[in-house]
């Protein structure tokens, strides 16, 4: 399980590196954040348990703070 958290600080270091390409820093910033988190809990060497319930949190966070974008900040757009 932690060579998966790898796998996960491996794409999204690709993604860091693409959004800082298309000059979106923000994003980038943020994934590089999600790098950093999943490259450290690689290395920790935790139970497959443990590992389970780290990444089930951060999906519960994830989706939380999505669903608040979407519901309050995105401005949807009309146009064709």
């Amino acid at each position: 399980m932690d060579r998966m958290f790898r796998v996960l600080a491996f794409w999204t270091g690709v993604f860091t590196a693409l959004f800082y390409a298309a000059g979106n820093l923000g994003l980038s910033v943020a994934f590089l954040a999600q790098t950093i988190f999943f490259l450290g809990i690689g290395y920790l060497n935790l139970s497959e348990r443990l590992y389970m319930y780290i990444f089930g949190a951060y999906l519960t966070v994830f989706m939380v703070g999505f669903t608040y974008y979407v519901t309050f900040l995105l401005e949807p757009s009309f146009s064709h």
